[in-house]
């Protein structure tokens, strides 16, 4: 659904289908809608609903009078610890300081133009990210004397292949909305767009995952969220079949309406996971939601939006770069980001726990 509906809906409409199979993409044939008031306060105001109550929820827990209650036989279940310290530490492992040390070498080389670098201007990227990896791996392990690197290494290295094709789901389903698309600072051939860019997109999922369980670690970004909103459907399978359809009509119309569909890039592919999971009567990706729980989805969320602000960080005095196009609310920009594109990053978080419970197992 995701590869043929897209493709299926321009081609019906009699558009050209290789435009959107160009391969290194370069030209630019979406024309987007001009910025707009009502849609950027429409579209910030559901933001605001959704996150809003869970801030609220979050603040109230960690106030010192909710503390003092709680403190003092208060009958509210007190929100259980969700990691526990195997091998207690306090120093930070020297392959954490290589990380660092090798991030910041990275980080220079990436936003400076020198001679000898040259050749390897476009590709600091991914020993950038991956020193990132390695440095919040550290500092799991710093804090609960275990991280995905070395307790879970077959998991962790599974997840840089995954990660590579999950991506490129994106960058397919970014062809018919044009949101994005890359300044490469050089040529490439399309075998060396492919390498270069393969080896790019595998450290999203590491990179989510790992500041995941470095948040897990710190039980206060979620206090409060182990009994907030319980959401259990009486009938789940009526509801994925609507979803289903939504989401399979709007990914058939999302080319020849990409100004108005341009949202379902980020939220099509959860929810089409979801809803054939309830059609086949699986387990829920997110059972703890049922009983209320919310930590798990809070933290995958934040993940994403914390990986977000490095990778819009790091990309904008960067050679090899990508810059945005976002209709309706292309403005207030945060690097090169418009301020309501960083709300793409929450659902996306949740997309990449559930592409990796469903193609790899993992040992606990």
């Amino acid at each position: 659904m995701l590869l043929g509906l897209p493709l299926a809906g321009v081609w019906m409409a009699g558009y050209t289908i290789t435009t959107y199979l160009e391969f290194p993409p370069q030209t630019h044939y979406v024309e987007h809608a001009p910025f707009s008031w009502p849609v950027f306060i429409g579209l910030a105001a559901i933001v605001l609903v959704v996150v809003l109550p869970v801030l609220f929820r979050i603040g109230r827990a960690r106030s010192p009078r909710e503390r003092g209650v709680a403190l003092n036989g208060d009958s509210r279940p007190k929100a259980p610890r969700t990691v526990r310290r195997t091998v207690p530490t306090k120093h930070f492992p020297w392959w954490g300081w290589i990380a660092l040390g090798a991030g910041g070498h990275f980080w220079i080389l990436a936003w400076t133009r020198q001679l000898w670098f040259a050749p390897f201007q476009p590709h600091t990227f991914t020993p950038l990210w991956i020193a990132y990896i390695v440095a919040l791996n550290a500092l799991s392990w710093r804090r609960t004397g275990r991280c995905l690197l070395t307790h879970e290494t077959g998991f962790f290295l599974k997840l840089f292949p995954l990660s590579a094709v999950f991506w490129w789901f994106f960058e397919y389903l970014n062809r018919f909305v044009q949101n994005w698309w890359y300044i490469l600072g050089t040529e490439f051939t399309p075998l060396e767009y492919f390498l270069s860019a393969t080896l790019s997109f595998s450290t999203v999922l590491p990179a989510v995952l790992s500041t995941e369980e470095w948040l897990a670690s710190h039980t206060k970004c979620t206090a409060g969220l182990d009994h907030f909103i319980p959401i259990h459907f009486a009938r789940p399978q009526p509801a994925a079949w609507i979803t289903l359809a939504l989401s399979g009509a709007g990914l058939f119309f999302i080319g020849r309406f990409p100004d108005q569909l341009f949202p379902l890039l980020w939220v099509a592919p959860l929810i089409l996971l979801i809803s054939f999971r309830a059609l086949e009567g699986g387990p829920s990706f997110f059972p703890e939601v049922e009983s209320g729980d919310w930590r798990r989805i809070c933290r995958l969320c934040l993940a994403a939006l914390i990986c977000g602000i490095f990778w819009e960080m790091w990309n904008v005095n960067s050679l090899a770069k990508w810059v945005y196009s976002v209709p309706y609310v292309d403005r207030f920009h945060c690097f090169e980001m418009p301020l309501l594109g960083y709300a793409g990053y929450l659902p996306f978080g949740l997309e990449c726990a559930v592409i990796a419970e469903l193609f790899l197992k993992r040992q606990k």
